[in-house]
């Protein structure tokens, strides 16, 4: 039972993680913070997701 959850935990985070780079790669930054960003969720893939969800580029609709 313990590895089918860590099974399943592992595939949301990697669906998660997919998520985020493509929203990375649609986003209006430039390539340098693109291409630091992506490695960012790579190499950390649960806490690179945390601080881009947090930090992130986000789309002009959500600048104050």
């Amino acid at each position: 039972m313990g590895s089918l959850l860590s099974g399943l935990a592992s595939l949301i985070i990697l669906a998660l993680d997919i998520w985020a780079i493509i929203h990375v790669m649609r986003s209006g930054a430039e390539p340098g913070p693109k291409i630091l960003w992506v490695l960012l969720i790579l190499c950390l893939p649960v806490l690179g997701l945390i601080i881009w969800a947090i930090a992130g580029p986000r789309s002009g609709a959500m600048r104050v």
